[in-house]
């Protein structure tokens, strides 16, 4: 029986409560502590010139912010001085505390402000009682990126006005300067068009919404009406209160894709002319506007409505996920197209689009939209948000236009940020932490002068899976705040040890705001690690670095644990200890030993750097990926090719079995694939078919069918073969693609 290697050790260091270092994020670019603190007990006599209009502004917020800890004193031997300097950025500030007091000077009322957040957070209010006391420093800063966002989508779900104000509060706390609200969508319109009632009467309401996750089959629904919108004075309300805080909104109106609300109220800005409800459900719909004389005088008049409450350069009009099938269909856009000498439906929508383009540069305004509008030529000056990864971002970039990044791999925050099996329901994908802070926004194939044109980085909360205030706060703190640190501190961020030191008063602060934040520093993630001709192992850690981890092994008792080890048949179960009590999120992990396990593969098509990419080894490490889940460390997605594995064993073995694991998921265009091959290696190094079987249609997520090979012979290799789906069929998500494989764990007996 082998034996299994634990070895007893000291526990990991243990973090402090409190960060030894000042607890300010985003961290700044210079900051040198002094020897000594400045004591406000006495109180502090805030001095700012009258004409300064920037620092009279900003030295209200900091009379409201003193008088919790300090109130002001004409008398008092301390100063508090605030003022402009115009020799500095607009955004940047210098902060000194010494004995004399407090100097704040900033580029412009924006710079001051953020000068204020550091300020505030170098008091450490989260220590209890607000305190008098602030330490001696030196703080020279300023961002790296202009833009600094974070968007909110309410088509999907509904906030009250007091939680959007909160939102922008959170954002402006970490020097966040843009807030992207996405106010229309095929399941709700959400702002008040006063030319247009039905927007109101109709387009605002669905008639129930979708119960549990869209791959749930059968759909279910919860048969309560639901909806709701902002009045144009309540939008006037939330600019005025974002201004006041230097963050710009940017409202978007979705086109020509996801009109499906709008459409419902006048049929005729369709194609089809004919009635459509209000979306129940998620997804992609065909149902769009159509580009008629009729939709362009709607749109601009929606649109003038739009630019009189919003005093944003930029206007976001969507252009993602529009599918053609009524354009290829509508004599008038076939019309269209010949008339226009455009190349397709994709030339259609650059038509659209860059219509649209001309209106509001007429207003003096900009266009700014998901990568799509890349396709079928870039209208003249428009912004791209690069969201299907970097590639779009990359040629805009290239083109001479500017792109704020946001690809789903780091900056998509309705994705799972926890492997817990009991993590909140999300829309799929694993966005842990770390991810979002290791990300820097300007890819290394872009030349100098092409990367001025990234102007920075956004973080996305798409609601179709958060319904409550409660759960947005979830799902977006603290990755909202990792992304601050890399648009505020660029490249010259401290490191994630840091951060995660620095975060900790910061969760206890939101903690005591009653702000729903997620806190995952000390539950555990184990990883198998090792393969591709090498033994496995398995290695647990917790995102803090810290507490004492101790492992189960089924039954047995807990020992220490401080180095990966060698795993045989069983379950393992492991926790983090500080101070002796259970801290975060134990974890759990099944290992069964196979014949492929550690074994060498190879793969015809990569997986997607999303999903594993880098890791096909995971699908031979004897670990089963989640039943819920296809975006876990397990999991290998490959988008639109086949799997096509090749297995090189280090010794001849005898095969009898192959054991297979798809994933299902056609609401997110992942399909199981119609059928699997092996194929043995001969000595002659030939591979000959030895088995095959047609598999059936899943009734759920997980597809999951054994393959008994003919005439088993001891061989040094296999080829494993699962084609693609293909072409999705009508009426699914992503009709008329080819979409995504996802493969588990090959067991080979």
């Amino acid at each position: 029986m082998k034996k299994l290697f634990l070895l007893l050790a000291l526990a990991l260091p243990l973090l402090p409560l409190y960060a030894q270092e000042p607890a300010i994020i985003p961290a700044p670019l210079n900051l040198a502590m002094g020897e000594g603190q400045l004591d406000l007990t006495a109180g502090i006599a805030l001095k700012v010139s009258k004409k300064d209009t920037a620092a009279t502004a900003v030295s209200a917020m900091a009379i409201k912010w003193l008088e919790k800890i300090a109130p002001p004193s004409k008398n008092s031997k301390a100063r508090f001085v605030i003022q402009t300097n115009p020799a500095l950025p607009a955004e940047g500030y210098r902060l000194e505390v010494n004995a004399a007091g407090i100097s704040l000077q900033g580029g412009s009322g924006a710079g001051l402000f953020y000068g204020l957040q550091t300020l505030m957070q170098l008091n450490q209010p989260w220590k209890g009682a607000p305190t008098p006391i602030i330490p001696y420093a030196t703080i020279k800063d300023q961002p790296a990126f202009a833009y600094r966002g974070m968007h909110l989508d309410v088509g999907r779900h509904l906030f009250p006005v007091e939680f959007i104000k909160t939102y922008i509060d959170m954002l402006a706390r970490y020097k966040m300067n843009r807030f992207h609200w996405h106010l229309t969508e095929d399941q709700g319109w959400r702002i008040e068009i006063k030319k247009y009632p039905k927007l109101q009467e109709i387009s605002a309401y669905r008639k129930e919404t979708l119960i549990g996750h869209y791959n749930d089959q059968p759909h279910q629904f919860d048969g309560q009406r639901y909806g709701g919108y902002y009045t144009q004075d309540e939008v006037r309300e939330i600019v005025a209160y974002a201004a006041e805080r230097f963050i710009t909104v940017i409202p978007e109106i979705e086109l020509p894709g996801h009109a499906q609300a709008a459409i419902a109220a006048y049929p005729e800005l369709g194609c089809t002319g004919k009635p459509v409800e209000v979306a129940t459900k998620w997804g992609i719909f065909e149902d769009v506007y159509c580009p008629s004389e009729a939709t362009f005088t709607f749109l601009e008049d929606v649109l003038s409505e739009v630019i009189a409450l919003f005093p944003s350069e930029y206007i976001h009009i969507g252009g993602d996920e529009c599918p053609k099938v009524q354009w290829e269909q509508s004599e008038l856009c076939q019309k269209i197209i010949q008339e226009e000498g455009l190349k397709d439906e994709h030339g259609l929508q650059s038509y659209f689009i860059a219509r649209i383009e001309r209106f509001l540069n007429s207003r003096g305004r900009q266009i700014i939209g998901w990568d799509e509008i890349l396709e079928g030529g870039l209208a003249p000056n428009a912004t791209v948000m690069s969201w299907r990864g970097e590639a779009g971002g990359i040629e805009a970039a290239k083109q001479g236009h500017d792109v704020v990044m946001t690809p789903t791999t780091y900056c998509y925050f309705d994705y799972y940020q926890s492997t817990a099996e009991d993590e909140p329901l999300a829309i799929g994908g694993y966005l842990p932490l770390q991810k979002v802070y290791d990300y820097h926004p300007v890819p290394e194939s872009l030349t100098e002068e092409q990367a001025r044109h990234i102007l920075g980085a956004q973080g996305n909360i798409w609601t179709e899976y958060m319904p409550t205030p409660e759960k947005v706060m979830y799902m977006a703190y603290p990755r909202m705040q990792a992304l601050s640190e890399v648009v505020w501190s660029g490249k010259g961020k401290k490191g994630f040890g840091s951060f995660v030191q620095r975060l900790q008063p910061h969760l206890k602060w939101m903690e005591q705001e009653g702000i729903q934040a997620a806190n995952h520093l000390f539950d555990l993630q184990a990883e198998v690690i090792g393969g591709q001709g090498a033994p496995v192992a398995l290695s647990f850690s917790n995102m803090a670095g810290a507490g004492e981890i101790r492992v189960q092994v089924g039954r047995g008792r807990e020992m220490a644990y401080d180095k990966p080890l060698r795993p045989v048949d069983g379950t393992y179960r492991a926790q983090t200890y500080v101070d002796g009590k259970p801290a975060g999120r134990s974890t759990s992990i099944r290992f069964k030993q196979h014949l492929g396990v550690g074994q060498r593969i190879e793969l015809k098509h990569l997986p997607h750097p999303k999903y594993n990419g880098s890791k096909p080894a995971a699908i031979l490490n004897g670990v089963k990926g989640s039943n819920e889940r296809y975006g876990d460390a397990e999991w290998i997605g490959i988008d639109k090719e086949d799997f096509d594995a090749l297995i090189f064993f280090d010794e001849a073995k005898k095969v009898s079995t192959v054991s297979f694991r798809f994933f299902h998921g056609p609401g997110q265009w992942i399909n199981a694939p119609r059928e699997v091959k092996v194929f043995a290696l001969q000595e002659d190094g030939q591979y000959i078919q030895v088995g095959s079987r047609t598999l059936p249609v899943p009734e759920g997520k997980i597809l999951e069918a054994t393959l008994e090979l003919r005439q088993p012979a001891a061989t040094r290799g296999l080829r494993v073969l699962a084609p693609n789906y293909g072409i999705i069929p009508a009426g699914q998500q992503g009709a008329g693609h080819r979409g995504w494989l996802f493969v588990d764990e090959l067991i080979i007996e």
